[in-house]
């Protein structure tokens, strides 16, 4: 009887394993792209990649590159457009739109410099219940702890007492202290009122920094009286008013936040909705939160819960600004909006200035230390990329087919703030919006 060939082993599928071949594999590509690119420039120079006869050897602590040519006449290097994929290079803009949004985004960082004012943090801190809010710090601390000394001796509480302020006071800020404006009451009747369209601020309403008012009318056919909705960025008039939408609520939460101590961001979406980061020494991070639907470290929220195809996220702090679309937007293929206000390079090279702007009278020492959290950031969002990646090539099985999502993935919500229709009309309940007309901005 001839011997049969022995059953292959059954191999183990491995998505982190799968991701790394494809990694080395798109690095493999874009060498032999470059490589294409230099013999088609220079037909008459053998290609400093494929040389068989090295001049030398490379250093121990060169990157590992194909050896080069002892020619002494090599081709010159490829243009930076062939270089696109690769880490982007800083480079000053250019053309209009680049400029345009350079301006922008230098006015925006201006903002968060308001919440290191002293006589604000105040006025913060008078309307804030502080005895309230850190007594449900503290009994939220000590669970904390305690579930973490339950685990070992060695486990550290998910949140630190810094933290757990924050949350308290968003749970305080969310549900007493401001209100959500859709369309305001008749300040006659309280009836409802229509939108009629933007009107020009008075000279008053410009003196609290709003630049744009909204008008409206009451609907009763017996009063018709006018009602004006400034859209205030004082944060000392907000703490007056208390009402607005999402860019009220995030400019006065994260004035409150500071004046607790805390260390804030004021993140802009180029789609219309801003909200806070806070940074968590306990977890060395910055945090996503949202005050108007009282979101705690939910950043996968508006593109996976409302649906919201994004573009650009921009935080802005008193120490700089950072592009963090990426903590937002884990699948850009899928909820990524076209970036289409200047290149990429430009970008970094304008949250570059920005953050010497904002850092250059600061201590060696804290700069020293912004450049460490910057790099950490740098980690943790490029890792946000590559689990997106892993994730989307294991739901891929052996037949190359795509297998539905498992039933126990985190059950991202829908918007929460505002009527339905309004939340309708924007595209953010969980699915995209049909073609109407859109009501009032929220604007930042």
């Amino acid at each position: 009887m001839a011997d049969q060939d022995p059953q292959p082993p059954t191999q183990h599928f491995n998505p982190h394993d799968l991701t790394q071949q494809f990694e080395q594999l798109l690095r493999t590509r874009r060498l032999n792209a470059l490589t294409e690119r230099s013999r088609a420039r220079h037909p008459s120079h053998p290609s400093p990649y494929t040389s068989p006869t090295p001049s030398r050897q490379p250093s121990n602590h060169a990157p590992h590159l194909p050896p080069r040519s002892s020619q002494n006449n090599a081709p010159a290097l490829p243009s930076y457009s062939s270089l696109r994929n690769m880490p982007k290079i800083p480079s000053p803009p250019q053309d209009a739109s680049s400029l345009r949004f350079r301006n922008m985004l230098i006015g925006l960082s201006s903002g968060p410099t308001t919440y290191e004012n002293p006589g604000l943090l105040d006025e913060a801190l008078a309307v804030i219940p502080l005895e309230r809010i850190y007594g449900e710090a503290e009994d939220e601390s000590q669970l904390l702890q305690a579930k973490a000394a339950s685990i070992g001796p060695n486990a550290k509480p998910e949140w630190g007492y810094q933290d757990c302020v924050i949350r308290a006071l968003l749970k305080w800020f969310k549900r007493t202290f401001f209100s959500f404006v859709n369309n305001p009451p008749c300040p006659v009747c309280a009836a409802p009122t229509v939108a009629l369209g933007m009107t020009p601020p008075t000279a008053d309403e410009k003196a609290r920094s709003a630049t744009r008012v909204e008008l409206y009318r009451c609907s009763a056919s017996e009063c018709r009286a006018f009602e004006r909705f400034p859209r205030y960025g004082d944060v000392w008039i907000l703490l007056q008013t208390r009402r607005g939408r999402c860019g009220e609520w995030a400019n006065c939460f994260s004035m409150l936040c500071r004046a607790v101590g805390g260390r804030v961001r004021w993140v802009w979406n180029a789609e219309d909705h801003v909200w806070t980061e806070v940074y968590s020494e306990q977890q060395k991070r910055w945090i996503h939160v949202d005050a108007c639907e009282e979101a705690w470290d939910n950043p996968r929220l508006y593109a996976e819960g409302w649906g919201k195809k994004m573009s650009y996220c921009i935080a802005f702090s008193p120490d700089g600004a950072t592009d963090v679309t990426r903590r937002y937007v884990r699948d850009a293929a899928k909820h990524g909006a076209d970036r289409n206000r200047c290149p990429e390079e430009v970008l970094v090279w304008i949250t570059d200035e920005i953050k010497k702007i904002r850092r250059e009278n600061l201590s060696k020492e804290d700069r020293r230390r912004l450049i460490i959290e910057d790099h950490r950031e740098e980690k943790e969002l490029r890792g946000y990329v590559v689990r997106a990646l892993a994730a989307e090539i294991g739901r891929i099985n052996l037949s190359g087919q795509a297998t539905p999502a498992s039933g126990d993935e985190q059950k991202i919500p829908a918007r929460v703030s505002g009527t339905q229709s309004w939340r309708e009309a924007r595209g953010e309940t969980g699915h995209r919006p049909s073609e109407s007309e859109q009501p009032p901005r929220e604007g930042q």
